[in-house]
Parts: structure tokens; C-alpha cells; sequence
């Protein structure tokens, strides 16, 4: 089913967020999507560079917002929960899908997909949340200090590449899939708060109840998800803190 939004296409970018930060400081309010081919300077948190090869999805949802820069935060919840709930249609079983805190989402516990959000502020008034989503779709990245793996790599035997083109679902296909499954977080989220959003992510969540150290040298044990949306610790002494960002590295997992 096409969605009803508008997407522009691109054969290349430097970036899709980059691309979509353009239009929200021209004025632009969305909502539309932006997809790229492939980047040639995608990115990650922390400025960490985003391999996008052809073949794989490299996307951002242009959106403008008037509220607190703290619930629109919340829509990366939803954003995961959407590429989740997206991939869902191909993988068996779904529940091998996993969200690790805030926002990646994981395929039997290794990476698959990742989500940036960027913001800044409107000349409209209020501000543009750019929501970026990489999926690995044909390809995974190698070399890196955390497992990838990508959806061509979860085909059955019989369905690997090169002979995959009729199987491996397109860009596209999985583009309007995902805008599909986006907006009904997104617009949960508006309607319901972040309480509901909260619960399907911790249905989701990767790792809940194992040691866990941040990247701010806290150590603790992954308990909850806060009515807000930061990572709940239990430390050895039993008291828990609430992390509300940084990142999350699972003990025995990553290196």
C-alpha cells in the first residue's frame, strides 16, 4: 500500500538528514520524507559515519514541531518501534527483533538498523525534527566493534544473493512500509503520550535485566524505561538512576 506522503527521491545526497536540516531551515514543515540511493557522508550518533551502500534504505522523515524538544525526542522511541514492526513483514520469527536503548534495532542481537534525530529551530516558528533511519537491507558494514548483520543475510538458503533480487524486498517497498508503521506510532504518541510507546518498547527491549555500562562509566543493571524515556539502572546497592543519554554497552556482548 503507497503511502500518502510525499517522498523525494534521490539518486544521491551527502545526506538525508543533512538534506532534510536544508529544507527545515528554508521553511519547509513536512511532513515528507527524504530517501537517498545512496550517501555519501551518512551518519550516525556522535558524528560516527554511516555506511550506504545501494541497495539498503537510507531515509529521514522531515516533521515540524511546537512543543518541547523533549517529547519530540520521544518520537525516536516510535521510530524504532516502526522499523521493528516494519521488518516484522519479512523476518521469522518477529521476535527476533530487538530494540537496544534509545533507538537501534536489533536482528538476533546484532545490528540492523540505526536512528538519528536532529532538530534546530524553524523560521515558522517552533522547530524541524529531522527522524534518520538507515536499514540493512542488501548489505551489512564489517569491521566494527559491534555485530551488523543485514535482512539479505536472513533470507532462507535458497534465497541468498545474487539470486535474491525477486525476494529481497526493494527500498522502496520497505520505505512506505515504514512510513505506514511511523505514523501510526507517531500519531499514537500524540494522541496517547509516550506511556503507551513506552510499554511496546519495552516488549521490544534488548538486554532488559542484564549489567550493562554506559558511556559515561556508569555500570548497573538494565531495570526499566522512565515515564520520560531515560534508562533506568539498578546499581549494586540497590538504588536505580535514570541515564538520559549516552550509550549503552551490554557486558559480554560488545566490546
Amino acid at each position: 500500500m503507497e503511502t500518502s506522503l510525499p517522498i523525494k527521491h534521490y539518486a544521491v545526497l551527502d545526506s538525508t538528514n543533512d538534506e532534510a536540516k536544508r529544507l527545515g531551515l528554508s521553511g519547509e514543515c513536512g511532513p515528507l520524507w527524504i530517501c537517498a540511493a545512496r550517501q555519501t557522508h551518512g551518519r550516525g550518533r556522535r558524528a560516527r559515519q554511516w555506511q550506504s551502500p545501494a541497495g539498503n534504505l537510507a531515509c529521514t522523515g522531515l516533521y515540524h514541531g511546537h512543543g518541547a524538544l523533549t517529547q519530540s525526542a520521544q518520537l525516536g522511541f516510535a521510530a524504532a518501534l516502526a522499523v521493528a514492526e516494519t521488518l516484522g513483514k519479512w523476518v521469522d520469527p518477529a521476535e527476533e527483533l530487538t530494540i537496544k536503548w534509545p533507538n537501534d534495532v536489533l536482528l538476533g542481537g546484532a545490528k540492523i538498523a540505526g536512528i538519528l534525530l536532529e532538530s534546530g529551530a524553524s523560521p515558522r516558528g517552533g522547530h524541524w525534527l529531522a527522524v534518520g533511519i538507515g536499514i540493512n537491507l542488501a548489505s551489512a558494514p564489517q569491521d566494527l566493534p559491534y555485530k551488523a548483520t543485514c535482512l539479505a543475510e536472513r533470507l532462507p538458503p535458497n534465497r541468498q544473493l545474487p539470486q535474491s533480487e525477486a525476494v529481497l524486498p526493494a527500498p522502496q517497498a520497505v520505505l512506505e512500509a515504514l512510513i505506514t508503521a511511523f505514523e501510526k506510532s507517531r500519531t499514537c504518541l500524540e494522541q496517547e503520550g509516550f506511556a503507551p510507546i513506552r510499554l511496546a518498547w519495552l516488549a521490544r527491549a534488548h538486554g532488559l535485566g542484564k549489567p550493562i555500562n554506559t558511556s559515561g562509566g556508569v555500570q548497573g543493571v538494565f531495570e526499566d524505561l522512565s515515564k520520560d524515556g531515560a534508562i533506568v539502572l539498578r546499581q549494586h546497592h540497590g538504588r536505580s538512576i535514570e541515564i538520559s543519554a549516552g550509550e549503552v554497552f551490554f557486558v559480554h556482548e560488545e566490546s
